[in-house]
């Protein structure tokens, strides 16, 4: 039995309801952030006249270890277009981590942990069974393709959004899953 520990936002009643037969698809995302606890710090920031933030449902810690601050029956504010009818993952990485949009700070170097892929395929497998039309997958590039200027030299463009980024193991990940990833960019 998967070990999910529970941890609500504050702000969890006031997003929006949604039948479990609603989600259709999980967002991947990684935290860009140092750990787990300025995650939830983030998480808990209200930035909405609606009283929410942004937050994913869950997160994987690099030991594996699994939070839920959102339910599922509850539409999250992770990935823009999408939160209707998705499931937002986030992985406890750097990323990007402080500088997100310097020019010179665009790549992700912090690999994923063995026991981060393998809590994520095992909730990949819980969720196909709690919402029954859950058949596709992405990663928040993917599906949030806009450009931003450059921290350090405005006249550049940078990706808004670049996580999971290029060190995701798509191919672990998708193996069994059942799920058809999706892609924007093409």
């Amino acid at each position: 039995m998967l070990t999910i520990h529970d941890q609500p936002l504050p702000y969890v009643a006031k997003l929006p309801e949604r039948p479990a037969s609603a989600v259709t698809l999980v967002v991947i995302h990684c935290t860009e952030l140092p750990d787990l606890a300025t995650a939830r710090e983030y998480g808990e920031r209200v930035l909405y006249e609606t009283g929410t933030g942004a937050s994913g449902h869950y997160y994987i810690d690099r030991d594996g270890s699994i939070y839920r601050y959102v339910p599922g029956i509850r539409a999250a504010n992770h990935v823009r277009g999408y939160n209707p009818q998705s499931i937002g993952i986030e992985l406890v990485n750097h990323g990007r981590y402080p500088e997100w949009y310097d020019s010179h700070r665009q790549t992700m170097t912090e690999p994923y942990t063995v026991a981060q892929i393998a809590a994520l395929r095992a909730l990949l497998a819980q969720l196909r069974t709690e919402f029954p039309n859950l058949r596709e997958i992405a990663g928040h590039e993917d599906l949030d393709t806009a450009r931003v200027p450059a921290s350090d030299d405005p006249n550049l463009e940078v990706p808004r959004k670049l996580d999971p980024g290029p060190l995701f193991p798509w191919t672990d990940v998708l193996a069994g899953s059942g799920l058809q990833r999706i892609d924007t960019r093409h």
